[in-house]
Order: C-alpha cells, then structure tokens, then sequence
C-alpha cells in the first residue's frame, strides 16, 4: 500500500486574513499605526540625545537591573539577560545607544511605507521582547502580538505598499524574484 503524504491545509479565515489581497487593508491599518509608534519611539530618542550621550540608555538599564534575580517577581529574572543588559549599559553603551533609535526609525518607516514588512515585524519582535526581557511591560505584550502577526501576514501586509513592487523584483531565499532570475541558456542538440 502506498502512503500518502499528509497535507494540512489552513483554515478558510486564516487563508484570507495572512494571503489575501483584501485583507491587506487590514494589515495597512495595523502596519501604518504600529510603524508610527515606532519611528515616534525611535525619534524622540534622537532628539532626546542619544547618539551623543549613552545616560539615557544606561538610565534605563540601571532601573532594569535594580533588584535583578531577587525572586520570582524581579524585572530581570534571567541571568543570562541581566549579563546582556550589563554589557548595554556599560562596554556597549555607546554602540547601543546609536543601535536602538535607528532600529526603531527603520522598523517605523519600513513598516508605514510597506517595505519588507516581514523583517520589519521581526525586528520590532525583537525589540519588544527585549524591552518585555528588561521587565518593561507597558505596550510591549501588545506590540509584540502585532508584530507576530505581521511576521504571519508577510505575504499580504505590504500589499498596499512597497512589497507590492520590492518583493516580486527580489523574490524569496526560496524563491528568486526577477532580478535574479537567469535567463534560461538554449539547449544543444547533438548532431
């Protein structure tokens, strides 16, 4: 008997909501309004010095580490990370500090202009979580369950944008677009 290879198929509404062209306007919506917040984020931390002074950034991390470990109910419960924060607010502040406001403007614009949705989505997830890790809760959760589902809706997400025109030029890992398409070489016949 032969075996059959299983298929799973996505439910009808998640089909429409990750794939589909009219549900991109949804994802317009969410793109738009989180790609604000981002680059607002990332704005007011240039204008608020960072690129030229680390205090602001090594502020953070020394409220993120009061107490860190000390219980179940700390800011910072994982070692490994309170390591990480201490690398952030001491050898690589000044690095850091320059790292973190133009990640959030380029998450921001990417994501209101549509480009590269995915990776923008990916990398505010990041943020979020890391943000989420230091023991900043405020609109993190939220932030990151938008950016999850960005990431899902990358096929529709910036089909009201840049990733419309950008994404079927480039194409995918998987995938090449046509830049990179070779043309195919006519095939020799032996005599």
């Amino acid at each position: 008997m032969a075996s059959e290879a299983f298929r799973f198929e996505e439910p009808r509404f998640a089909k429409w909501l990750f794939a589909s062209t009219p549900a991109a306007w949804i994802w317009l919506v969410v793109r738009v309004y989180f790609g604000y917040e981002w680059a607002h984020a990332g704005w007011e931390k240039v204008q608020e010095g960072w690129f030229s002074n680390p205090a602001p950034l090594k502020g953070f991390v020394g409220y993120a580490l009061q107490g860190a470990g000390q219980g179940p109910h700390s800011s910072v419960n994982y070692g490994w990370y309170a390591a990480f924060l201490r690398w952030v607010g001491g050898a690589g502040s000044g690095v850091m500090s320059k790292i973190i406001p133009l990640g959030e403007l380029a998450i921001g614009v990417a994501l209101i202009l549509g480009a590269f949705v995915g990776i923008a989505a990916f990398f505010g997830g990041m943020l979020s979580m890391s943000f989420g890790l230091a023991g900043v809760a405020g609109v993190n959760p939220v932030f990151f369950l938008a950016e999850v589902l960005l990431v899902l809706a990358w096929r529709n997400a910036g089909y009201i944008g840049l990733d419309r025109v950008v994404l079927p030029a480039l194409g995918t890992p998987w995938e090449p677009g046509r830049l990179f398409q070779r043309a195919k070489e006519p095939t020799r016949q032996l005599a």
